[in-house]
């Protein structure tokens, strides 16, 4: 890790199946003026070519689809050398890059924290399919639960990740369920988790790439959240805390 006073930042966006929009979000993020890695995870359609055509960012490819999670962690680990911080950008195009000034904020002075954009106007908006909308506020209610932070958006993946302190946490999840998952165990070890409100744009009904499987994720994040709690109950934190540190 290098010594500069002032927090370096740099971009992570984990991608699979994105061909359609991939390029203008990570040239709406290289406008940020940080490196840019794009992590494709296994990627079967033309992700892959739309990657190779835009100059100035690190691509990282996964041979076989690993999930969110992982594409995040391997993104992590590629940004640690140069970075203390991980500006974290879906790949659809729901966000807009340049909010991540807003996330940096907080971060200038105060120490190391993990940020998350809250999505604005997210459970009022038509074209949000009922299972996002239910998904958001299942998540938040039992990610409290667990002994997390009070949230309003803790699905959301435009973050500012503390790069350092989340390598050195012991997560289980690698798909979708990575992200409340390490919410809590952050906040088990004591980083601070600050919500930011941010844009969310999303495509008319139809047009939106999700990967998410609503029954097959709602089980994933059950079982993730029995863990959690089920640790929560039994062991007290300080042993918690050594459970969950490399």
């Amino acid at each position: 890790m290098h010594n500069k006073a002032e927090p370096q930042f740099a971009v992570v966006i984990p991608v699979y199946n994105h061909e359609s929009g991939i390029k203008v979000v990570v040239e709406k993020a290289l406008i940020l003026g940080l490196p840019v890695y794009v992590i494709d995870d296994g990627s079967t359609d033309a992700t892959s070519v739309r990657l190779k055509s835009i100059p100035g960012i690190t691509v990282l490819r996964h041979s076989e689809n690993l999930g969110k999670g992982a594409a995040l962690m391997t993104g992590f680990a590629e940004a640690a050398s140069t970075a203390d911080f991980a500006i974290t950008i879906d790949g659809d195009g729901q966000h807009d890059p340049s909010d991540a000034v807003a996330l940096m904020a907080p971060l200038k002075s105060g120490g190391p924290a993990l940020v998350i954009g809250k999505r604005e106007n997210m459970l009022n908006d038509s074209r949000i399919q009922w299972t996002s909308r239910f998904g958001r506020k299942f998540s938040n209610f039992w990610v409290r639960l667990s002994g997390g932070p009070l949230l309003s958006d803790s699905q959301s993946g435009f973050r500012i990740y503390p790069i350092h302190e989340i390598l050195s946490i012991k997560s289980r999840a690698r798909r979708f369920q990575f992200e409340v998952e390490i919410v809590v165990l952050a906040n088990w070890n004591g980083v601070r988790i600050i919500e930011v409100p941010v844009n969310v744009s999303y495509p008319p009904k139809g047009e939106r790439i999700s990967h998410f499987r609503p029954f097959v994720d709602f089980w994933r994040n059950a079982a993730t959240f029995t863990r959690l709690i089920t640790l929560r109950v039994l062991v007290p934190l300080r042993w918690r805390r050594r459970l969950i540190q490399k």
